[in-house]
């Protein structure tokens, strides 16, 4: 196996596992190769040093990109696309998750050491709750989630 360095035309940067370089060739020209962030399908190969797997398990399928372009998506720059990416997060994130407010830091240990029910949360903490949680190995995102009265 050989690993390649890709990248789309918007830049992400990629790997890639090929039996050769004919492989590579072969898979770009049916137009097989896709960038998982975007989609993209105008890939190349970036400078990378040569790098072999010899003997190593095949590498498992790709996993499909979890950005899926939507026709509404067309046409629109980059910047846009995030706006609706983002959106679509910020919904699924106050649809799926309870609200705990304040009581963030104390659910989420609750939950990361089962004293509780494990179920998706959401709520404040200070800048130092948020890094004690992550010191503790408690898994813990922030995000800019607009208040209640200001999704109205």
């Amino acid at each position: 196996m050989i690993v390649f360095d890709l990248h789309c035309k918007d830049g992400h940067r990629f790997e890639g596992w090929f039996g050769s370089a004919k492989d590579f060739a072969s898979q770009k020209k049916r137009g097989l190769l896709s960038c998982p962030t975007c989609g993209d399908s105008a890939i190349e190969k970036g400078l990378s040093a040569p790098r072999l797997n010899m003997g190593a398990q095949e590498p498992k399928a790709p996993l499909p990109s979890p950005v899926q372009k939507t026709p509404d998506m067309e046409g629109k720059d980059a910047f846009a696309v995030a706006q609706m990416l983002y959106s679509r997060m910020l919904d699924e994130i106050l649809t799926k998750s309870e609200d705990v407010g304040a009581k963030f830091p104390e659910e989420a240990r609750k939950i990361y050491y089962q004293e509780t029910p494990a179920r998706a949360i959401r709520g404040q903490a200070t800048q130092e709750e948020h890094e004690a949680l992550v010191d503790e190995g408690v898994p813990v995102a922030r995000f800019p989630v607009p208040s209640p009265d200001q999704l109205n």
